[in-house]
């Protein structure tokens, strides 16, 4: 029986095998959880994983956060839903998109957002997306800037990304 929960700041490295599947830039849990608690929880970002007796890590998570915008009022935006290689196919992320749509009416959210990368390799997270009702409202826009001195430590550590989007209101 699998057990989702959320993560506490004391125990992201829990989330890291996980989130390195989708996000390898960071290379070591270390390094993405030392991210994580100094950069995003303070600005708000969550996790939440699921769990299954004897897995002393998440098998499936997601980080999300509350935000408020002027193009989409206050809405949860999901930042990363990723499963192990191993325990895919058992609808972890299924689960996990019900707790953060629970989560979204929990908070008076008028909205779930979040942003996905295309490409062959991005098909099923799309199926996953569609499944629970998200559509394609937006364009996503990068300008990769990298870092430059004299930048925050995390425009240093992960580059400063420009973006704008275009909604399809």
């Amino acid at each position: 029986m699998s057990d989702i929960r959320e993560i506490g700041k004391d125990e992201t490295e829990l989330a890291g095998p996980a989130l390195l599947e989708l996000r390898p830039r960071w290379e070591t849990t270390s390094r993405l959880t030392e991210f994580i608690d100094a950069e995003l929880r303070p600005a708000g970002y969550r996790l939440v994983g699921i769990f299954e007796p004897g897995s002393p890590t998440a098998l499936s998570v997601a980080g999300f956060r509350e935000s408020h915008s002027t193009a989409w009022g206050h809405h949860l935006f999901i930042d990363d839903v990723s499963t192990l290689p191993v325990a895919r196919g058992r609808g972890h992320a299924d689960s996990l998109l019900d707790w953060l749509t629970a989560e979204a009416r929990r908070l008076n959210c008028t909205a779930i957002h979040l942003d996905s990368g295309v490409g062959p390799t991005r098909a099923a997270a799309h199926r996953l997306y569609m499944r629970h009702h998200l559509t394609i409202t937006a364009h996503h826009f990068t300008l990769e800037l990298g870092a430059r001195s004299g930048s925050s430590s995390a425009c240093r550590q992960r580059g400063i990304i420009a973006t704008a989007l275009a909604t399809n209101r």
